[in-house]
């Protein structure tokens, strides 16, 4: 079977890029990174795209109108017959138009449990709210910020001496063990949008409690 052609969309370093491509080095995973596309020029993950054999480019935001822009991004993935885009680090709110264009067919990975703590900060603003979990959310990608169909989360304890970079490493971690697999689902094709739920086909069970602190 051909696996899932997908692009990926990053701002900076990609360490969920990374996660991505290391998964899709086995030739059993069912998908393959065919581009990475970057705004930003000096963006380390472009580097490190090309190291693992992949077709990488910059299309800089700033030398043209955000329509320009867009349009650039949507024909170098469909110059690379992209099917499926995820973003990663992705420091660029898309239009309507564009989100449309790939409705259903492009994720995001955010560091917080959605809905709670959107937008950038968001390991101050868990602190500040003094929860006892935190996490990170896959969800399918809408025109509204940080908003869409859940996918799959990851809950982390909020430690009580962490700090915003001690809490954002540990979620870091967990967001480079459940990206993969939410695109593993999709390249399978078990994942199903039922208005803001996705139903994951032969999914497991979990029937645990975790309490923080214990």
């Amino acid at each position: 079977m051909a696996r899932l052609k997908v692009g990926v969309l990053i701002s900076g370093r990609g360490s969920n890029m990374r996660a991505l491509l290391e998964a899709a080095a086995d030739p059993a995973f069912p998908a393959e990174i065919v581009l990475v596309i970057s705004n930003n020029p000096d963006a380390g993950g472009l580097d490190v795209a090309r190291s693992f054999g992949v077709a990488a480019a910059a299309i800089d935001h700033r030398k043209r109108a955000r329509e320009a822009f867009e349009a650039d991004v949507g024909a170098a993935l469909r110059a690379a017959a992209v099917e499926f885009v995820c973003l990663a680090g992705f420091m660029r709110i898309l239009t309507a138009g564009f989100v449309s264009a790939w409705q259903g067919r492009m994720i995001n990975i955010h560091p917080s449990l959605l809905p709670s703590f959107k937008g950038v900060h968001v390991h101050e603003q868990a602190l500040a709210a003094g929860v006892r979990f935190s996490g990170c959310t896959v969800h399918f990608v809408m025109p509204e910020m940080d908003d869409g169909p859940i996918v799959v989360q990851a809950a982390v304890p909020v430690l009580q001496d962490d700090t915003a970079d001690s809490l954002a490493n540990r979620i870091l971690k967990a967001e480079h063990r459940i990206y993969p697999m939410a695109l593993r689902w999709a390249a399978e094709g078990r994942l199903t949008v039922d208005g803001n739920t996705v139903r994951l086909a032969d999914a497991k069970v979990i029937d645990s409690v975790v309490i923080a602190p214990e």
